[in-house]
């Protein structure tokens, strides 16, 4: 049976063997994309490369790049969902197109060198065309040059098999390919409907630039896209009801059952959610997060602490730390991230753990004792049928003073209720979102839509307020500190926000001071440079890198005249004499030992 480590090297071998050079994952926290709080897709780190920018690697690209996605959180503990997963890709950036991309998943999936997959469990989907994109005859030819029968080749509309960077810029149809999971042979005719067929790889066409009008033109180089769902994909290679069964968790499963002393058999959805959360916790912390109120922190304490909520129902009372240490030891020879930060990893756990659990008994009565008196007000005064609703105002509390996320009160709250009357209490989020604003936080609504993901801002001012931070990033380390690193960078069309490091609040003449040296850098007129050279050249220049980022063998620096030098995709003004006037609005903490600067451009 191929294990994990395995399966992710066949991959990476293979297409090496077709030309294509191992590029390293990014962090999970995106660089410069202000759309997303998280990378939650292969292709999201080489965004500008698909746009045109020039890959330092070349055009034909391979990786397993860590991803993670949050709109998925109740769907976790069952067989296919997972908060932190990885994904196989290849890309051809302007070179090969149909043709080649559909011949390497096809040797890749059944070439006994391979994988070897009987082709006879294979199907595939492609698009079946509109009024401005024509059927895509030729991928389903393709694929029955390759021995396919017709009969397994299905064709679906846009929603299914074209995909869309938004509602403008480069887009092209797909081609999908599905394995068949059950335990009988395979349907000679294809049903895309039938949930035994699942979808392990997608072949994206980038062929088109959809306008504003809603109509397309062929772009001027045609890029490739695949991706491959490693988790679910090896699940079902090695015939396994899910990920979890498989050499990727199962040392960590086995780790619940020893802290609890209960059986994977009879807990599965707790035990799955635990090693989940724990493990997209501890790649979260590896790649330089930390737990807080707002965003990126704030997902992640939801997770540690949802955690620690079914470890709790299990008996697990400490701990939750060794899971980290068992997935730092799994996954230290492909992301070495990990064992660099394996000490604050443990520390960060650690301090959340106490925190929480210090509360959580406490903050459990309160719930109860609030859900049961609306539970007999509703009995006393007849509601019969009426909503339950639970106060805002209190649930805001349970999260200010017990460190509740209200996602968390809400799943107690649903169980409670279920549970006593066999229906759900909902809290009032109306009131919860008022309160949250009071207190200028960050409400649950205004985090899910970082999560809907797309591309980058490629605007004219977006461009400039990044070459701004590359200034504002050596202006610091020059008056405040030599040991400054950027920590993060959130951009907008309207504003830019910049993270890094520093123990204490910057004083009113620094945040002045730092202002006007970097409009003094401006109005000098420097000029941009752009220089691709080795990583090891790049780091002996002394260029500036970010924290938590890795990177590839060959890189691009972006040189400031002779005042700033970092490793960056862009993309850059040409000279600073384009930026206009820079203004600091705000100053403060984001996390411990973090500040945050937020400015314009005027």
């Amino acid at each position: 049976m191929i294990t994990g480590k395995e399966f992710r090297q066949k991959y990476i071998d293979f297409f090496k063997s077709k030309g294509h050079i191992e590029i390293p994952s990014a962090s999970l926290i995106p660089n410069n994309d202000p759309t997303v709080l998280f990378n939650t897709a292969g292709m999201q780190p080489l965004v500008p490369y698909l746009l045109g920018q020039t890959h330092p690697l070349g055009v034909r690209l391979v990786n397993c790049q860590k991803c993670l996605r949050t709109v998925d959180f109740d769907n976790i503990g069952d067989n296919t969902h997972h908060t932190f997963f990885q994904m196989l890709g290849n890309w051809s950036l302007g070179d090969y197109f149909k043709k080649e991309s559909i011949a390497f998943s096809f040797e890749f999936l059944t070439s006994p060198k391979w994988l070897g997959i009987a082709k006879e469990k294979l199907a595939f989907t492609v698009y079946q065309g509109d009024s401005k994109v024509p059927k895509d005859e030729e991928s389903a030819n393709l694929w029955l040059s390759l021995g396919v029968s017709k009969d397994r080749i299905a064709y679906l509309n846009a929603s299914n098999n074209f995909w869309s960077a938004g509602d403008v810029g480069p887009c092209g149809p797909d081609s999908e390919i599905f394995y068949w999971t059950g335990k009988e042979e395979a349907p000679k005719v294809f049903d895309p409907s039938n949930d035994k067929w699942v979808e392990i790889w997608n072949n994206v066409f980038m062929m088109y630039n959809r306008l504003s009008s809603g109509d397309v033109e062929p772009l001027p180089k045609k890029n490739v896209d695949t991706g491959m769902g490693f988790e679910r994909t090896f699940a079902i290679l090695s015939a396994k009801e899910s990920a979890y069964e498989t050499d990727l968790f199962s040392s960590v499963i086995s780790l619940i059952e020893k802290l609890s002393n209960k059986k994977y058999s009879n807990h599965k959805k707790e035990m799955r959610i635990i090693a989940d959360h724990i493990r997209a916790s501890t790649f979260l912390i590896g790649d330089g997060c930390i737990p807080s109120n707002t965003e990126r922190g704030y997902i992640l304490r939801r997770l540690i602490r949802r955690a620690i909520r079914f470890a709790n129902q299990l008996g697990i009372i400490n701990n939750l730390s060794e899971l980290a240490e068992e997935y730092i030891e799994l996954y230290k020879d492909n992301y070495p991230e990990l064992l660099q930060n394996k000490k604050t990893i443990i520390e960060e756990l650690d301090k959340e753990e106490i925190k929480f659990r210090n509360t959580l008994t406490q903050g459990l009565r309160y719930l109860e004792h609030n859900a049961q008196i609306i539970l007999e007000t509703q009995k006393k005064l007849n509601f019969g049928d009426s909503e339950l609703v639970f106060s805002g105002q209190f649930a805001f509390l349970l999260f200010q003073s017990y460190g509740f996320p209200v996602e968390l009160s809400q799943e107690y709250l649903n169980e409670y209720g279920l549970k006593l009357i066999g229906k759900p209490i909902k809290i009032n989020m109306k009131e919860y979102a008022e309160e949250f604003k009071k207190h200028q936080s960050v409400s649950k609504q205004g985090s899910e839509q970082k999560f809907k993901g797309g591309l980058s801002d490629n605007s004219e001012m977006t461009i400039k307020l990044h070459t701004a931070t590359h200034i504002l990033n050596e202006v610091l380390r020059k008056l405040v500190s030599d040991q400054i690193k950027q920590k993060g960078s959130n951009i907008t069309a309207e504003r830019l926000r910049f993270d890094f490091n520093l123990s204490r609040p910057m004083a009113q003449s620094e945040i002045k001071g730092v202002e006007e040296e970097v409009n003094k850098i401006i109005k000098q007129s420097l000029p941009i440079k752009k220089e691709e050279m080795s990583l090891d050249l790049a780091m002996k220049s002394e260029a500036q890198s970010e924290f938590g980022l890795k990177y590839p063998d060959k890189v691009t620096v972006y040189s400031i005249g002779n005042f700033s030098k970092e490793i960056c995709m862009g993309p850059h003004v040409t000279n600073t004499k384009e930026l206009g006037h820079f203004k600091i609005l705000k100053e403060e903490s984001c996390a411990a030992g973090i500040r945050r600067i937020k400015a314009i451009l005027e």
